[in-house]
């Protein structure tokens, strides 16, 4: 009788025991059950990358010009006393624009006039008077000297007079006039802009890390933002030399004459210098960084997969991938921000 409790006493211990495993079982399978819901599904949009036409594309910003775009200006001070030509005017090479007050050297030139009429006589009279074998050679020649002096004199009066005028260097539109009557003007200052709208232009600097990467004959396309407008061409000139100041060179694409355009405009000059007729291309913005190089997500059944990639150019917001995918891939292009390799996606 006095063994009963002892055995009573066992079965209460196996039994406790017993039930303490029953329970850490359930507790383990909850938490199982919790990590798994905890797993986010993350609605996710794809691209199918197929091979397709790729360009790649320098741009700069340009400005048009013309090749014949002058400031014309007197070749010598003085106040303006008659303007000639009105903006809008096609004017020819040499024609005067405008002019200066030159009364003093006009004197000049009259007062010369009457020494070149008379020494014109007195030569014409000891010609007649030689022929008639009338007087000596030295008088002759003398008188020849006398007459020829006096034009010279002449002619240097008049070209110092025609530095009082503004001359048109070239033929072609007035389209600036920055004088008026009674200005003073001055070499270089205050002048009349021609410029010859049948020789237009676009110029533009590269920086000198596009050497070798354009050439002439490359397409391109004028890009004009403020009349919604473009112009598709090609490239006419490339420099050959760097600017030893701005590390830059001259590219030129040549216009001729357009109504659209006008001197000073401002354009995007895309110079189309590569393609590619069968790229795999992704939105630059798919691209991650990571330690390991460039990767993209990638949706790979009901997961993302992460998929490392080789870039290459980038043009209008696309990106070329040399290596890391093939045709048929589906590149995750919205929701992948938020993704990590082998997460639970929904395709949208």
């Amino acid at each position: 009788m006095k063994r009963i409790p002892y055995i009573i006493l066992a079965s209460v211990i196996l039994a406790s025991c017993g039930g303490d495993k029953s329970d850490k079982t359930a507790k383990d399978t909850t938490v199982q059950k919790a990590d798994t819901s905890k797993k986010k599904v993350t609605p996710v949009a794809i691209m199918e990358v197929q091979p397709q036409d790729f360009k790649g594309y320098v741009e700069v910003q340009s400005q048009i010009g013309s090749d014949e775009n002058v400031n014309a200006t007197a070749q010598a001070p003085g106040v303006i006393h008659d303007i000639a030509v009105h903006i809008g005017q096609r004017v020819s090479k040499g024609q005067v624009l405008a002019s200066l007050d030159a009364a003093a050297i006009e004197q000049q030139i009259k007062a010369q006039d009457v020494q070149v009429n008379l020494y014109k006589q007195l030569y014409d009279k000891q010609q007649a008077l030689w022929a008639q074998q009338i007087g000596t050679e030295v008088q002759l020649m003398q008188a020849k000297a006398q007459y020829e002096g006096t034009v010279k004199g002449k002619d240097a009066l008049v070209a110092q007079r025609n530095m009082y005028r503004i001359l048109s260097p070239i033929s072609g539109t007035v389209d600036q006039m920055n004088i008026k009557l009674g200005d003073m003007a001055a070499p270089g200052v205050n002048g009349i802009r021609v410029v010859d709208i049948n020789k237009m232009k676009a110029e533009a600097n590269l920086g000198e890390n596009y050497l070798g990467k354009v050439h002439a004959g490359d397409k391109v396309t004028l890009v004009f933002p403020d009349i919604n407008d473009s112009i598709q061409t090609k490239l006419d000139y490339v420099a050959q030399a760097v600017d030893p100041v701005s590390r830059a060179f001259l590219v030129q694409v040549k216009l001729g004459n357009s109504k659209k355009l006008h001197p000073n405009m401002s354009c995007k000059m895309k110079i189309e210098n590569y393609e590619n007729k069968s790229a795999l291309v992704v939105p630059v913005q798919v691209i991650q960084k990571t330690g390991q190089g460039d990767m993209v997500y990638l949706a790979d059944g009901k997961v993302a997969k992460a998929a490392m990639v080789t870039v290459g150019r980038n043009s209008n917001g696309m990106v070329e991938i040399l290596g890391g995918l093939s045709a048929g891939d589906k590149v995750i292009i919205q929701g992948y921000a938020e993704l990590d390799n082998g997460q639970p996606i929904v395709i949208q």
